[in-house]
């Protein structure tokens, strides 16, 4: 198992749908899991009659609730507004090498920045900027010592990501067994209520939703498993 793994995502909840039960094993055995939030979420929910403004601190909070239930102390919020996630964005990367450098992670987990066309609305731009993004500044960036001197100014010395696991990638070659921490796994997307609060049979499809992982992954039809591409990148 890693030591250090960085989460970077989009959104609140995207960790918890997408792999929830791979962050409870990690914890379980030791390894310390950073969140890097991007947005606040704050084009989410269903619930028409809660204030719009309210939404980017019920979000964070519930992200917090989530990330509790699965053993991450670490969260991180950088505050964008949904939509707003640019992939050229050289402010944004910079924030990024910084988190990168900072947790110095054996794993970046993140979207994958390609279409899947077998998952169409999974492809949100947000998903799909935040790991071009991403992949970006886990390279040329963050181990490039001249990539942003003021950062090496900082403390912050250059880090070369050795692997990066990407979520809703359209050719996955890795798949992670959660079936005993399956149930953390749903109680962490439960608690993310301003998203999932009218879908009362949340379990089955949380279910549903990987049941065709358990086959690719070769295991027995009673096991459940999450999918990733991990690309080597150091």
């Amino acid at each position: 198992m890693p030591d250090r793994v960085l989460v970077a995502i989009a959104h609140p909840d995207d960790a918890e749908f997408w792999l929830g039960g791979t962050v409870a094993r990690w914890t379980s055995e030791g390894t310390a899991v950073t969140y890097l939030v991007l947005t606040d979420g704050d084009g989410g929910g269903y619930d028409p009659v809660v204030p719009r403004a309210d939404v980017p601190a019920m979000r964070r909070a519930e992200q917090l609730a989530a990330a509790e239930t699965l053993g991450v102390q670490d969260v991180r919020f950088l505050g964008l507004h949904e939509g707003g996630i640019q992939s050229h964005d050289r402010v944004l990367r910079r924030e990024l090498v910084r988190a990168i450098c900072d947790v110095r992670p054996e794993i970046v987990a993140t979207w994958s920045p390609e279409w899947n066309w077998a998952r169409f609305r999974s492809c949100h731009p947000d998903h799909r900027a935040s790991g071009d993004v991403v992949l970006s500044a886990i390279y040329p960036d963050a181990g490039n010592q001249f990539a942003y001197l003021d950062l090496r100014e900082e403390g912050f010395e250059p880090w070369t990501v050795p692997e990066a696991w990407l979520i809703n990638a359209p050719t996955p070659n890795h798949y992670v067994d959660i079936t005993e921490t399956f149930d953390r796994k749903v109680a962490a997307v439960r608690a993310h209520q301003s998203q999932v609060g009218n879908r009362p049979n949340l379990y089955g499809e949380l279910c549903e939703r990987i049941a065709p992982n358990t086959a690719l992954a070769g295991l027995p039809s009673d096991r459940l498993a999450e999918a990733f591409q991990v690309v080597r990148t150091g």
